[in-house]
């Protein structure tokens, strides 16, 4: 098996609507003018870690605020899109090397608009476990805090992620 893809495309099948929660948050967000924090996610201990990290950057730096990868990523016209493509940077923290999300995100908005942040080089543990629940929730919660920290005092020195003013 090779190891390496070329660039792809994913057919994505339309929708109508969109999530009136999501909008209403999506639109604060955009009136705050908040840099938005995506996550990698999903049943792997790596991916929980970046998004129970995330959701802790996110509600201790001022000026950053969660945002729905799903939602951004497969809904074009909803508000939570528009935030994230018209935002001046943008926070990914992805669980691995892969950078899944993060990959999808720099294509959306743009490399330069994209903070790309792996979380697995600030604690380097669980690399030979894949379920989240194989890691006892404490222990997954301790080790999200202690990225978080890590990433936080990361953003503390990047210019570019200084809260707008009035957020």
């Amino acid at each position: 098996m090779d190891a390496a893809t070329p660039d792809f495309s994913v057919a994505v099948q339309g929708v109508k609507g969109f999530c009136p929660a999501g909008e209403r948050y999506a639109e604060e967000q955009i009136e705050r003018r908040t840099i938005p924090v995506l996550s990698c996610e999903g049943p792997c201990i790596r991916g929980e870690i970046a998004r129970l990290a995330a959701n802790l950057v996110a509600g201790e730096r001022p000026g950053l605020a969660r945002a729905c990868h799903a939602e951004t990523f497969f809904v074009p016209h909803s508000a939570m899109a528009a935030w994230v493509k018209a935002a001046d940077k943008s926070v990914m923290i992805d669980g691995c090397f892969l950078k899944c999300h993060g990959r999808v995100l720099t294509n959306l908005v743009g490399e330069d608009k994209v903070l790309h942040i792996d979380a697995l080089p600030f604690y380097r543990k669980y690399t030979d476990i894949f379920l989240m629940d194989d890691v006892p929730e404490e222990e997954r919660k301790l080790t999200a805090r202690e990225v978080a920290d890590k990433i936080i005092a990361k953003l503390k020195q990047d210019t570019s992620l200084q809260p707008a003013p009035g957020s």
